[in-house]
């Protein structure tokens, strides 16, 4: 029954994307600029060759940029000497990454339609490319968005966007206070089927849960060594371990099988398996990759169309990590 809900819903998202996408299309640039797509992956391609970790880099910063006032690139300001920008938040601070390759796209881009495209479409196509890339699903991105001129505030970006230790009750109201649901919830943490977090993202996880002294208890005991090894009290809280153990790099359902097996690296991606609302829907992805796909491409359409500027609002930024000149 739950796989039947789940293909029933996927196989319509092209339909509820153009639906309820406001003034966003897939044709957005048809006229003005019908290669940017192929632009756009062409320089994905070149720095996910060089390094594949710069695939779930440019995801993430589709999803920091969307669940903060919207998806409008404001998550790629650079801070000015009065403006702090989103860059220094906790979240994104010595985390967010991806930033030149996102100065080369758009150095690609304006070479052929100058001044035309977003920096936040940008954003979007880069997932997009990204995800492909890696070895998952592509859906139709929607365009038309414009870019912010100003960032939303350190506190909102920290409010906004759970941690690495959130529960998932916490969790699930943050993905509600942006429109996306339970099974958006569980389908987007499988993003994290790529990419790698800091040893000081989970190591409280490892010595000391909740104020223990001890363990996390649901860490699979093999794997609690592994990872202790690799983060032991007192190292290095910025050493990098992937999130998915079994095929780090691919783009595939092996995250939602490892969660299976209790080898969840982060609290949050753990704590799908806990709660009675997400645990099904992980197990079903767990067991089938199709199904996980078509629900990705779907959740991403949707993710990328909160609280879009369109028409007027906002502008082309003509360099992403700067407001245009008045």
């Amino acid at each position: 029954m739950l796989l039947a809900a789940a293909f029933s819903a996927v196989f319509t998202y092209l339909q509820f994307a153009e639906a309820d996408a406001q003034t966003l299309s897939c044709s957005f640039y048809e006229s003005s600029c019908p290669t940017v797509a192929a632009v756009v992956e062409n320089v994905v391609r070149q720095a996910v060759q060089a390094e594949a970790r710069m695939a779930a880099s440019l995801l993430r910063l589709h999803f920091h940029d969307c669940f903060v006032h919207g998806c409008d690139g404001s998550v790629l300001l650079d801070a000015t000497s009065t403006v702090t920008g989103e860059k220094t938040a906790s979240p994104n601070n010595n985390s967010l990454r991806g930033f030149d390759v996102v100065d080369n796209i758009k150095t690609a881009v304006e070479a052929v339609c100058p001044g035309t495209v977003s920096c936040a479409d940008i954003l979007a196509l880069a997932a997009n490319a990204a995800v492909t890339l890696a070895g998952g699903p592509s859906w139709t991105v929607l365009l038309g968005r414009r870019d912010a001129t100003s960032p939303a505030t350190v506190s909102e970006v920290n409010s906004a966007i759970p941690s690495p230790n959130s529960n998932m009750t916490f969790i699930i109201s943050q993905f509600a206070a942006v429109g996306l649901n339970v099974q958006d919830t569980v389908v987007l943490s499988g993003a994290h089927t790529i990419g790698q977090a800091r040893c000081i993202s989970f190591s409280s996880r490892l010595y000391n849960f909740s104020g223990t002294g001890s363990p996390d208890p649901s860490i699979n005991p093999v794997y609690l060594r592994t990872l202790q090894s690799a983060c032991p009290q007192g190292g290095d809280i910025n050493a990098l371990r992937q999130l998915d153990i079994t095929t780090p790099t691919a783009f595939d359902n092996a995250y939602y099988t490892n969660l299976q097996d209790n080898e969840g690296l982060l609290l949050s991606d753990q704590e799908l398996t806990s709660d009675s609302n997400t645990a099904p829907l992980a197990a079903a992805y767990a067991g089938n990759q199709r199904a996980f796909f078509h629900a990705f491409g779907r959740s991403m359409v949707k993710m990328g169309n909160i609280s879009p500027l369109t028409g007027t609002q906002g502008e082309i930024r003509l360099n992403c990590r700067v407001v245009n000149p008045s």
